[in-house]
């Protein structure tokens, strides 16, 4: 295989979210694998509603995610080559206009199907004479564009479903160029495929049908297609698709949440494939696995909790180093090495430190039971003089069970409570010294 040249090619009509982060980082793996190039396209033609904030937010989404271009450009520079291509095409015969109202084509497909038909365009504009056309645009209408398909079957091996077959007869010429004269993605997408020299294009299983039509562009212009993938989509956990939920599941309120970029993309390398799904260390190892045969053709189920279990994984193998900035962001007490190791392995999202830093270092209320305060005052005059260490804890409470009788949950839980004001947390062997024998006494009431 030569190497390859794939490009990932959002709109910057709004945020990236798990679904479209998950095709870049699949064309990015496998260029990256084959020591390929991963081309970053702006796909904005729709002008009205591509902004640059979205742009800036898309591009630093990617660069956290680690998923870096060698190259990236907008289409909305490139209006010219569209032109030209679309002149090509017309002086080709193969793009007619059509003069239909979405009205009536609406009701031309509700014809078709009550009739037992498939909702195919039936090329009435390819009949209307010049007079006819003259007419429908003094009446203030403007066309639309169509590529005329060649009716023929169009085949392609599929890197993920293998052979695939699109009858063309049984499409209706797609629209390439809107009444007001702006481009659906179609051609752009085809003219820029060809000149930056595409040699696989990866992306979603709900452009199959597209892929058939956008083939027969490429031959009319002179293009070769590129080899083609297309991989399954993503569902939630519960087997439903993820439209609905796409905001919560964008790359900003995930980073804002605290997740790590590795556990994003180690889930969304590995989800539907037949890898296990664990977490990785870094990109190169992941591009190091790839491979397309692995994908399979169920749809990928993104699961919140597994991606949540992968981020626990990857957070508790962090070094002090690693997040020591973060920590300090977080609260400036928690940027201390022995902290972070102690309380890590409780967290699953790196925020969830400033908890552990109110438990350690701040006033908390104590949990103890009326009928525990005579035992936890006892303990209180039990605790070893002298600076706390890692074996204070063992120490001290074999002296209160020696002195009180008391063992098992009774004697550890009940302290557990009265330092830390919680049921669960670190080990009290090593949380204990961070709490320091002031703060015990005071949370022991001593």
């Amino acid at each position: 295989m030569t190497s390859p040249i794939v490009r990932f090619a959002p709109s910057p009509t709004g945020r990236l979210h798990v679904g479209n982060v998950r095709t870049a980082l699949i064309n990015w793996l496998f260029a990256k694998g084959q020591g390929g190039k991963f081309i970053l396209r702006i796909d904005d033609t729709d002008v009205e509603r591509s902004t640059k904030e979205n742009e800036d937010a898309l591009k630093v989404d990617l660069e956290w995610l680690g998923l870096v271009w060698a190259d990236t450009f907008n289409q909305s520079d490139r209006f010219a080559q569209y032109d030209a291509a679309a002149e090509k095409l017309r002086g080709m015969g193969l793009l007619y206009p059509c003069y239909e109202t979405a009205d009536e084509l609406d009701r031309k497909r509700k014809i078709a199907l009550s009739r037992g038909r498939p909702p195919v365009y039936d090329r009435a504009a390819l009949s209307l004479t010049d007079d006819e056309k003259a007419k429908l645009e003094a009446e203030g209408r403007q066309p639309h564009w169509r590529f005329k398909l060649s009716g023929e079957r169009v085949e392609w091996n599929d890197l993920v479903r293998g052979p695939q077959s699109i009858d063309t007869s049984s499409l209706s010429d797609p629209i390439l160029i809107r009444e007001d004269g702006s481009y659906l993605y179609t051609l752009p997408s085809v003219v820029d495929d060809i000149e930056a020299g595409i040699t696989h294009v990866v992306r979603g299983e709900d452009h199959v049908t597209n892929s058939g039509a956008q083939i027969e562009i490429f031959k009319a212009l002179g293009g070769t297609a590129p080899d083609m993938a297309h991989t399954p989509l993503l569902i939630g956990a519960d087997g439903q698709g993820l439209s609905k939920r796409l905001g919560s599941l964008s790359m900003g309120e995930l980073r804002a949440q605290g997740y790590e970029p590795m556990s994003i993309c180690s889930l969304l390398a590995k989800i539907g494939t037949s890898d296990n799904v664990e977490a990785r260390e870094s990109l190169d190892q992941l591009a190091a696995e790839f491979d397309f045969s692995k994908i399979g053709r169920s749809p990928a189920r993104f699961d919140e909790a597994e991606l949540k279990g992968l981020n626990a994984s990857i957070l508790h193998a962090l070094p002090f180093d690693a997040v020591k900035d973060r920590l300090a962001a977080v609260d400036p007490r928690a940027a201390d090495e022995a902290f972070w190791t102690v309380v890590r392995e409780n967290c699953s999202l790196l925020p969830e430190v400033g908890a552990w830093v109110d438990t350690v270092f701040g006033d908390i209320t104590p949990l103890v039971d009326d009928e525990d305060k005579d035992f936890v005052a006892t303990a209180a005059t039990l605790l070893p003089e002298g600076e706390l260490t890692g074996e204070t804890w063992s120490q001290w409470t074999n002296a209160v069970k020696a002195e009180t009788g008391r063992k098992g949950r009774g004697l550890f839980m009940t302290l557990r409570k009265a330092l830390t004001g919680q049921e669960h947390g670190p080990d009290m062997g090593a949380i204990l010294p961070l709490i320091g024998r002031e703060r015990a006494l005071k949370r022991l009431g001593g």
